[in-house]
Order: C-alpha cells, then structure tokens, then sequence
C-alpha cells in the first residue's frame, strides 16, 4: 500500500511474538515479493508484520543508526557490511532470491534486439539518455560502461532515479529513454515495455539477503520468519515476481 512520503509499508503475517507485531525493512526491489507472500502467510497466523520499504541505501543507513526493527532485506552485500558494524546478527544472514537486471523502454517505442552484449553497447550508445537506479545494481552498470569505455560519454546522459522511485516510472513519463533496473521492480508498471534481461556477457543479478537486527527484542520470531521466507514454499511466488530462489 502506498504512503504520503512516498515509502511503501507491506503487511506481513508470521509466528506469534511478544506484542503480536514485527517490524522490518527492505529495498524496494522486494516490496512486492514480500507483499504476496504476506498474503500466503497471513493464512497461517494472525500476527502482523509490518514491513517498510524505502531505497536500499536509505534502508542500511536506518539498521546502523540502530532504529527498532527486526529483520532487514537488503542485496547481500549490504547485509554483510551491515553484520560488520554489528548492525545485524551476521549468523541469521539467509539468501532469499536472485534478481536480474532489465531494460525497459516507453510503451510504443521501437523495440530494441537486445541478443548480444554488443546490440546493448549500441542501443546505449544510441540512447538520447539512460535510467539506472540506486543500489548494487546501479553500481554495477556504471562499472559495464567503463568497461565499454563509454562513461565519459554517456555521463551527460544518465539520469539516476530518485532514492525509492522505480526507474520504470521516469521512462513512462519520458524522462529516459532507456531504462535499467531490477525486474521486479519493472514487470507491473504500466507505459513501459520491457526489452528483457540483459545479454549474456553482461548480465547484473543481485542477490538479496534478510537478516535480524541486532536491535530485534523478539530474535526468534524473526527467525520463524526467516525460515519461510526462504521456505519451498515461497518458491512460486518469487519467480511470480520476477526472482529466482537463491
């Protein structure tokens, strides 16, 4: 469900805990995920969850300054810098799903042939301008076109989405040409069309993680929760969203 700041809060269902409520956060990139399997949970317990998600770097910024909650869900890297400032319980990290990276173009715009890492080199290249997001991602496609050579030259043409606005967002308003983000956070937005995963050779899949905060007054519930989530069960619902199990 929507929030006036613009963050997203989910509600999730899980074991019973002291005050019959658990609080996280995540990226953005798991909103969805987490609110489907909520559902699916919710029918087993009666204890609510309630789970916020802003940008990631927003998210790891609030664990280490020690707010209250108990569970995070953050690439793994993000996690694990979290467990070296003792911010989370390094030894609950558990991989949740893998995400990939897509390209997306406004709806009715010529559609790109993106087979190859060089058809993607010359649609970038031929981009009036470029998305990306915040986060691993981002960062890892800035690093492909220094790769190519070319961010000298894509840089007056590369727009980086607002922390917690999907980049799919800014291509239906023709703000972008060319988008990249996680596929999850593109395959329900509308006036957009997606050009598919990135190419072989230059594929960006991130690796999302949960882990208990280290501020959690209620650990095992957490972990009750943590074991669902990367339960078989959940297995559907994370391919549903654009993911693969980890």
């Amino acid at each position: 469900m929507g929030h006036p700041n613009g963050r997203c809060v989910v509600q999730m269902a899980m074991a019973k805990s002291s005050d019959g409520r658990i609080s996280g956060i995540s990226s953005m990139a798991t909103r969805l995920l987490l609110a489907e399997l909520a559902a699916d949970y919710r029918r087993h317990s009666g204890v609510v969850v309630e789970f916020e998600a802003v940008g990631g770097v927003d998210a790891a910024k609030r664990v280490q300054a020690g707010e209250a909650f108990d569970l995070v869900v953050l690439a793994s890297e993000a996690i694990d810098k979290l467990a070296v400032g003792a911010s989370v319980i390094a030894a609950s990290k558990t991989d949740l799903v893998r995400s990939t990276v897509a390209v997306a173009v406004r709806a009715g715009a010529p559609r790109l042939q993106l087979d190859s890492e060089e058809a993607l080199r010359r649609a970038v290249l031929g981009a009036a301008s470029i998305g990306y997001s915040t986060g691993p991602s981002g960062v890892a496609l800035l690093k492909l076109f220094e790769r190519w050579g070319i961010a000298a030259e894509l840089r007056p043409r590369i727009v980086q989405a607002p922390a917690g606005v999907p980049v799919g967002e800014l291509v239906a308003a023709g703000r972008v040409e060319l988008g990249f983000q996680q596929a999850s956070e593109l395959i329900h937005l509308a006036g957009i069309e997606l050009l598919g995963p990135m190419p072989a050779g230059c594929e960006i899949v991130t690796t999302f993680a949960a882990a208990i905060c280290t501020a959690s007054t209620q650990p095992q519930a957490a972990r009750q929760l943590l074991d669902f989530l990367r339960s078989p069960a959940c297995d559907a619902a994370k391919r549903r969203q654009g993911m693969a199990p980890a």
